[in-house]
């Protein structure tokens, strides 16, 4: 597995596996099945409501725990500072593990305007040793700025929704010039029809590979970090293994093209979106 490095100078995989959904006991044998297969950052939160099952995988796992990062979220509803503490906490006895490698603010929720004091919370529960990296989720630029501004402090993550029909070039040009490493939910498009469009399926026939590869080698290689999810061993193993093949620049630049303005699945526009 090939590695970022963060601003905080910790390694982080070039590619996560998603856990949302995948909960109890089936769950945990799906997750560590990906980590079978050669995943070693998993993606949580607390709305997802399976810090259990992936703490679970974890303890169950071969691979040793300092091998895997654990990553999971805070919800909008806790971002008061004592709140967000105690939920911080709550996630940490939820995996049963000894830390979270990284935690995020799931959505900054600007109407509450309370994600300033949720990030001093992050903040200090790193120093606490709860959690070993902090970074946001859903985040715009002025919203890190904000940050950065009244903390002094930055996130070295920044997940956020990002695939061929939206591929974010301006918000990753920000998270780059702040040493953000730009990390990408939904990177196939989930329900959208991306991996269909007729220049990813050539582009797939000409390296021997799928779609989906095709995809989040585009996305790599962009300095992005996908996070796909599957529950099937043959397409979790397809996922993990794209580091065998690189694209062109013209390549790139063809799948980019199919980038729109109004890309987002489900229209979660952060400046409006709220979640709790």
């Amino acid at each position: 597995m090939e590695e970022y490095i963060l601003a905080d100078g910790f390694k982080i995989p070039k590619v996560g596996f998603g856990t949302v959904g995948l909960k109890g006991n089936d769950g945990a044998r799906r997750i560590e099945m990906a980590l079978n297969n050669g995943f070693r950052l998993l993606d949580s939160a607390y709305n997802y409501e399976n810090e259990g099952t992936v703490g679970r995988a974890v303890r169950n796992s071969s691979v040793p725990r300092d091998q895997i990062t654990v990553t999971s979220k805070l919800p909008g509803r806790y971002h008061e500072y004592e709140a967000a503490m105690q939920t911080i906490e709550e996630s940490v006895l939820r995996t049963g593990l000894d830390y979270i490698d990284l935690y995020l603010i799931h959505w900054p929720n600007p109407k509450e305007d309370q994600y300033v004091e949720a990030w001093q919370a992050l903040v200090d529960a790193q120093k606490a040793g709860l959690v070993r990296s902090i970074g946001v989720s859903n985040f715009l630029p002025e919203y890190i700025e904000r940050l950065e501004k009244e903390t002094g402090v930055l996130p070295v993550i920044n997940q956020i929704e990002l695939h061929p029909y939206f591929n974010q070039e301006k918000q990753r040009a920000f998270d780059t010039s702040k040493e953000i490493i730009t990390q990408a939910w939904s990177p196939l498009g989930r329900s959208n029809s991306a991996l269909d469009e007729d220049v990813i399926a050539e582009i797939a026939q000409n390296h021997g590979k799928t779609a989906a590869q095709v995809v989040l080698r585009w996305e790599v290689q962009l300095g992005i970090l996908p996070i796909p999810k599957s529950t099937h061993a043959g397409r979790q193993a397809e996922n993990f293994n794209i580091f065998d093949f690189e694209l062109s620049a013209e390549e790139i630049d063809k799948i980019n093209a199919l980038s729109r303005e109004e890309g987002r699945n489900k229209g979660q526009d952060p400046a409006e979106y709220q979640e709790f």
